[in-house]
């Protein structure tokens, strides 16, 4: 399994000129990817810098044939004119999905400029067996407002496992049987930097035998630094560093075979990355 994770700022490049197609065909040239994992993607929201009306969730989902789309909408608010205007993240895979869904994160208060955020996931079925695929755009102005999002992320983590440890009962038509499974990739700008405080907290261990997630760059490259994800072009939020990750379970990290920094492009402030899997 092939997968790519992007913060795509709406598909604008450091060029200055939104671009969905580019995306692709870079995305493309990476890899014969999998599963594409997208953050800050919108639609309808011509206020963003450079951008018009194009709904990009549909747009992605036509330029990938064969692909399930799932997205998860953080902010949804009128245009004025009868519409919405969408800002989310969206994953599109061409594996089977079981089940797709769609968590709002914590939303704390805080005197900063902040917008509420979304994890999208998309049980998926593997060779492997099912995996849930999960990616988020966490808060970048304040740590207290991550924290609480990080808590988000465990707690339906934790919740998951559980579920996978205590069947529910099956049913008919909404309540039939989907799979269950505390085997987890979690991937996204999580806006902060390996030596954060944060990243500890959601790598941290669970109580209870529930499997915690590891950073698959330390598994796959040791001491080697992180490469940058961000900043490159633009300083103006601090020195390039990495912002960006692909987490895994232990069972899935083991088989992990390769990650990929693409540090050349410059066809969004961030940079892809590519993990992966041997699941056969």
């Amino acid at each position: 399994m092939k997968l790519i994770t992007w913060n795509i700022q709406w598909a604008r490049g450091t060029d200055e000129r939104v671009d969905p197609h580019r995306i692709i065909r870079h995305a493309r040239q990476m890899a014969d990817f999998d599963v594409l994992c997208l953050q800050e993607v919108a639609a309808n929201f011509p206020d963003l810098d450079g951008n018009d009306r194009t709904d990009q969730f549909a747009l992605f989902g036509e330029l990938l044939p064969g692909f399930t789309a799932i997205e998860a909408i953080g902010v949804d608010i009128p245009d004025g004119e009868g519409g919405r205007k969408r800002f989310g993240n969206l994953i599109l895979t061409r594996l089977p999905v079981a089940q797709a869904l769609r968590h709002v994160l914590p939303w704390e208060a805080a005197a900063t400029r902040n917008m509420p955020r979304v994890l999208v996931e998309a049980m998926v079925e593997t060779p492997f067996g099912p995996i849930r695929l999960m990616t988020t755009h966490l808060e970048y102005s304040s740590p207290a407002l991550r924290a609480a999002q990080i808590e988000g992320i465990r707690h339906l983590h934790r919740m998951a496992a559980a579920r996978q440890a205590t069947p529910r009962a099956p049913g008919p038509h909404t309540y039939a049987p989907t799979p269950n499974t505390a085997s987890a990739i979690l991937t996204g700008d999580f806006n902060m930097r390996p030596d954060d405080a944060g990243l500890a907290q959601l790598l941290a261990p669970f109580p209870d035998g529930v499997p915690p997630l590891v950073d698959l760059w330390p598994v796959l490259k040791g001491t080697e630094p992180h490469p940058p994800s961000a900043f490159i072009c633009d300083q103006t939020y601090g020195p390039p560093g990495c912002l960006d990750y692909v987490l895994a379970t232990l069972d899935l990290a083991a088989r992990a075979r390769s990650i990929t920094y693409d540090i050349e492009t410059r066809a969004s402030d961030h940079q892809p990355i590519l993990v992966e899997f041997d699941l056969g």
